[in-house]
């Protein structure tokens, strides 16, 4: 279990951690809008996660191999040509957006070939 100590603020669990850093250091959308879609993105790309960490992912993998390209489909038109997920901003939800968008190319290594933006944003986050 991650446990996070920051002065006295005493943090558990990843995503309570990952949205303290990322409101900390100015990481979170800031119109209501953005906080509206980040809270999407994150659950999504959470959903994703949790499933590529279930221990029965073996068994589940052929299934979620083949419901990746709809779901690479609609995280690609959620991006669109902005730099990031929520704009011209980096957010907390771009590195979970990465994390898992990179975990996937390692099960599937072609599974970005469509989506030039999604892979535009992977080098883009990179350099970063």
């Amino acid at each position: 279990l991650p446990y996070l100590i920051d002065g006295t603020h005493k943090i558990t669990q990843s995503n309570a951690i990952l949205r303290y850093i990322a409101r900390k250091h100015n990481l979170c959308g800031e119109s209501e809008k953005e906080q509206i879609r980040e809270d999407i993105l994150e659950n999504q790309f959470m959903q994703l996660a949790k499933l590529c960490y279930d221990p029965d992912f073996e068994k589940l993998k052929p299934e979620y191999l083949q419901a990746l390209p709809e779901m690479l489909k609609l995280y690609s038109q959620f991006l669109g040509k902005q730099p990031w997920f929520l704009g011209d901003k980096i957010t907390f939800v771009d590195f979970i957006a990465y994390d898992v968008l990179e975990r996937n190319q390692v099960f599937e290594p072609s599974c970005l070939d469509a989506f030039p933006n999604l892979k535009d944003f992977i080098s883009r986050f990179e350099r970063s």
